[in-house]
């Protein structure tokens, strides 16, 4: 835990399965945390991660995307951020430490749940032209489900299945008590 930070600094990751809406959510959150005047850093962890060939071993470049979100946090809470809003999947209780270490402030997890038929619906609209990505996320949004099912690394679960992303991201930020 950093030392010189203001106390009140908190992370929020938004984690789910590929398709549940973690990045509109996270998006939304930091636009109400905007709306009250709270000073906030919306981070989507893919970009943090996106570089290729991931190495041997790290299939989702996870120790890159920890080093850079250290860095990247660490700016925001030098400029007076004091809520950090994350988008990402952690599949374990591990990777949810390190990520805790990472960001150097309490960070608590919601875990956006959404539907399986829905999330393949938003899946098959977002990668219409893209038959091989769609046939991975596909694949992927049924393996990760389960995965975090079993891990269970979240503080609390909103059930975004039938929510506008607005209504999603009040959900998230009240079950956090950041409203």
């Amino acid at each position: 835990m950093r030392t010189d930070r203001a106390p009140e600094a908190r992370a929020l990751l938004i984690t789910g399965t590929v398709g549940a809406g973690k990045t509109s959510v996270a998006d939304a959150a930091g636009d109400l945390l905007t709306g009250v005047g709270v000073p906030n850093a919306v981070i989507d962890m893919d970009w943090l991660r996106r570089t290729w060939p991931a190495p041997a071993g790290d299939r989702f470049n996870f120790a890159l995307l920890l080093r850079n979100l250290r860095c990247v946090v660490g700016n925001y809470l030098d400029s007076g951020v004091t809520r950090i809003v994350l988008a990402g999947v952690v599949e374990d209780a591990e990777g949810r430490k390190q990520c805790e270490k990472a960001v150097g402030i309490g960070l608590s997890v919601c875990r956006l749940r959404v539907e399986l038929p829905v999330v393949r619906q938003r899946l098959s609209r977002r990668h219409a032209d893209e038959p091989e990505a769609l046939r991975w996320h596909l694949d992927r949004s049924g393996e990760l489900d389960g995965i975090l099912d079993r891990a269970q690394v979240e503080d609390f679960t909103v059930d975004a299945t039938h929510h506008r992303v607005d209504e999603a991201a009040a959900a998230v930020l009240g079950a956090a008590g950041w409203r």
